[in-house]
C-alpha cells in the first residue's frame, strides 16, 4: 500500500505480545504499519515494517517519526504500547528503578506523542491510542509502581484529548486485564527486596501465573479493541478490552468501597 494514499500507523513495542497483535490487526485492516522495537531482529509481525526505536531516547523517537513521514508522507495513528512491568512491594524498589519504569511507561508515551502531534495538527487529523490497564483504575498490592505509571497515563491521556480535539485529533485508552504475552516473564524484579514481603510477593506472582494460565485473554482481544477505537467516528475515551476488564471496571464503579477492598484482598490472598 502507498502510505501517501492510505492510513499510516506507528505501533511501539510491536515485536511481541500485544504490540505484535495490534500491528498485525492494523495491517490486516488496511493500514500501512510501522512497528518499533529497540533492536528489531528475526521475523516481525506480518505485513509490518519494523524500525528501531528506543522510547526512552528523544533523538531515537524523533528519528523514527521523521523516517515514517519520509517513507509514508504522514501519520494517522500512533499506538503507544511499549511498556515494562514490575511486581513487588512499594518499598522494595529504589527511586532509580522506579524512574526507569516511568521512563518507558510514561515518558516514552509522552515522547512519542509529542513527536507525532505537530504533523497531526498540521493535517488537522489523527488518532493516539495508549495501552493502559485496568490497574490504571484499580491498583493492586505489589503493583504500586506499575499501577502508578498507568494512573499517570490515564490522567495524561484524558487531559490531552481535551487539548487536541479542536485540531481533529482524538486520544483513547485501551484497558486490558490479564493478557497472554511475555509481560510476566519480562517484568522487573525489585532491586531492593525485603524478606518481610517474600511470602506475600510470591503469592502475588503465583496469582498472576494462575490467571495467565486460566482466564487471560489473547493479545488479539486487545488488538480488536484498538481497531474499534481507531475506526470509531466518535471514539470513546476508554475501552475495556476483554470480559474480565469489563467486569472489573463495572465492579469498581458500583460495588461499595469496603466490599471491593475485601474482595481484592481475598483474591490477592492477603489477610483480611
Amino acid at each position: 500500500m502507498n502510505g501517501k494514499l492510505g492510513k499510516v500507523a506507528i505501533v511501539t513495542g510491536a515485536s511481541t505480545g500485544i504490540g505484535r497483535a495490534v500491528a498485525e490487526a492494523l495491517a490486516g485492516a488496511g493500514y500501512q504499519v510501522f512497528g518499533t522495537s529497540r533492536r528489531p531482529n528475526g521475523e516481525g509481525p506480518r505485513g509490518v515494517t519494523m524500525l528501531a526505536c528506543d522510547v526512552t531516547d528523544d533523538a531515537s523517537v524523533q528519528a523514527l517519526v521523521a523516517e515514517v513521514i519520509r517513507r509514508a508522507g504522514h501519520i494517522d495513528l500512533l499506538v503507544n504500547n511499549a511498556g515494562m512491568g514490575l511486581v513487588g512491594a512499594a518499598e522494595e524498589s529504589s527511586i532509580a528503578q522506579v524512574r526507569s519504569l516511568f521512563e518507558v511507561n510514561v515518558f516514552g508515551v509522552m515522547r512519542a506523542t509529542n513527536a507525532v502531534l505537530p504533523s497531526m495538527r498540521q493535517r488537522r487529523q489523527g488518532r493516539i491510542i495508549n495501552i493502559s490497564s485496568v490497574l490504571g483504575l484499580i491498583p493492586t498490592p505489589f503493583g504500586a509502581h506499575y499501577g502508578a505509571t498507568k494512573h499517570a497515563i490515564e490522567g495524561y491521556s484524558e487531559s490531552l484529548d481535551h487539548e487536541v480535539r479542536e485540531y481533529g485529533i482524538r486520544v483513547s485508552l485501551i484497558e486490558p486485564a490479564y493478557t497472554r504475552s511475555t509481560f510476566e516473564q519480562n517484568a522487573l524484579e525489585p532491586d531492593a527486596p525485603i524478606s518481610t514481603y517474600d511470602a506475600a510477593r510470591a503469592g502475588a506472582r503465583a496469582l498472576i501465573s494462575d490467571m495467565m494460565a486460566t482466564v487471560a485473554d489473547d493479545p488479539e482481544v486487545v488488538a480488536q479493541a484498538v481497531l474499534v477505537a481507531a475506526r470509531a467516528a466518535e471514539p470513546r475515551r476508554r475501552y475495556a478490552a476483554g470480559k474480565m476488564a469489563r467486569q472489573t471496571t463495572l465492579l469498581r464503579r458500583f460495588v461499595p468501597a469496603g466490599a471491593f477492598d475485601k474482595s481484592l484482598r481475598k483474591q490477592m490472598r492477603l489477610p483480611a
